[in-house]
């Protein structure tokens, strides 16, 4: 169990960051944006955050980040949010095509991800930009942005669900400190949220 103050970093190369502060300040913790591995080894959780998959696994490239961002993964608490539940699934469907690090064709034309949760999940799957809407999960206000839509959970704790689909999961056993939500809850000025709250808790047992 953590000693000190939990020090949360959020992975600050794209999407939306900033907005997690108050959030995570009014857990107690400390909040960090990272994106260098120097930064990545002063954290005890990270949270990914929601905006464009790609171009994230592209900067992770080009920054030579992958090696040291895996590293971190395998034995701190991770939470990906949105996009952050792309990069964090075993498996990516792009429009419904398999597109994983395991691709049938063989070709090196997919999408990577750090595999952290057996889960499966289809890019956009809710829908356009113009399709984003928002609802109430655990009685807290959230919202779906192009949000993926997690067509099949594994070996998962299941912690919420919209549409006959999990939107909010926990790994279990070696993986329990993975948590993925599909929505954003770091959006409604309520602070902190239900899921902000219970990555701190994550992160304190850790």
């Amino acid at each position: 169990m953590i000693a000190h103050t939990p020090r949360i970093g959020c992975l600050a190369l794209q999407g939306a960051v900033e907005i997690h502060r108050p959030h995570i300040e009014a857990c107690g913790a400390e909040f960090l944006s990272v994106k260098t591995p120097a930064r990545f080894d002063e954290v005890d959780g990270f949270i990914l955050p929601g905006g464009e998959s790609t171009t994230m696994l592209r900067l992770i490239e080009t920054f030579n980040l992958w090696k040291s961002l895996a590293e971190n993964f395998a034995k701190k608490p991770v939470w990906g949010i949105c996009a952050g539940t792309i990069l964090m699934a075993e498996t990516v469907l792009v429009n419904d095509n398999l597109s994983s690090r395991d691709n049938k064709d063989g070709q090196d034309e997919t999408q990577k991800s750090f595999g952290l949760l057996p889960i499966t999940v289809l890019r956009n799957g809710y829908g356009t930009q113009l399709e984003s809407t928002q609802t109430e999960i655990e009685g807290y206000p959230v919202s779906f942005i192009r949000a993926p839509v997690i067509k099949d959970a594994g070996d998962v704790d299941v912690l919420a669900s919209y549409d006959d689909n999990p939107v909010w999961v926990q790994g279990k056993g070696e993986r329990s400190n993975y948590m993925a939500s599909t929505f954003h809850p770091e959006l409604t000025m309520k602070f902190p949220s239900p899921m902000h709250k219970k990555f701190v808790e994550l992160v304190r047992r850790s």
